[in-house]
């Protein structure tokens, strides 16, 4: 039997368990003051890796935030997705993934740090198309509006006024 291709979003277990050790424990911003001590309120309702998996799904598939299928992450809405992301890149926890990631692969493999060069390019996402679907606004419609058959253009019937004038 063949092995099922992981899709590139996908979180396995071992990748987690590198990457969960990273996750930052405080996300207050220093230098604000806030009024209830750290801890209260109510627990987390989604997990960190729910968070995080959503996070990678739309990095990876390059999707606007909006457009992420909640049923496919537990229902967790894509403004709590959002909003986690930018306490967490505020917080410095993805450049120290990108450094572990580093770190591992130099010890794998080996880098060539004396010279490397970058290259980019800016496109539609690839995966994007597969995981949202057509758009929702194209009805297939194709040409301009047409002219229904012995109507007239609009125009008003004064041409000109002279707000100057008193009525």
């Amino acid at each position: 039997m063949a092995q099922q291709r992981l899709k590139t979003w996908e979180i396995t277990d071992d990748f987690w368990n590198k990457v969960e050790q990273y996750v930052p424990n405080n996300l207050r911003m220093p230098g604000k003051e806030y009024r209830r001590k750290p801890g209260g309120g109510k627990k987390p309702r989604y997990s960190d890796r729910l968070y995080f998996s959503a996070i990678v799904y739309v990095l990876r598939t390059g999707i606007i935030w909006n457009a992420l299928p909640r049923n496919q992450f537990d229902n967790i809405t894509s403004q709590a997705v959002h909003k986690k992301f930018l306490q967490w890149s505020r917080a410095g926890f993805f450049k120290r993934i990108w450094h572990a990631g580093l770190v591992e692969y130099d010890e794998m493999e080996g880098i060539a740090w004396e010279w490397q060069a970058a290259d980019g390019s800016l496109s539609k996402a690839p995966l994007a198309q597969e995981s949202v679907g057509p758009n929702p606004t194209d009805r297939g419609k194709n040409g301009s509006k047409k002219k229904s058959a012995g109507r007239r253009a609009w125009h008003p019937v004064v041409s000109r006024r002279d707000r100057r004038q008193s009525t």
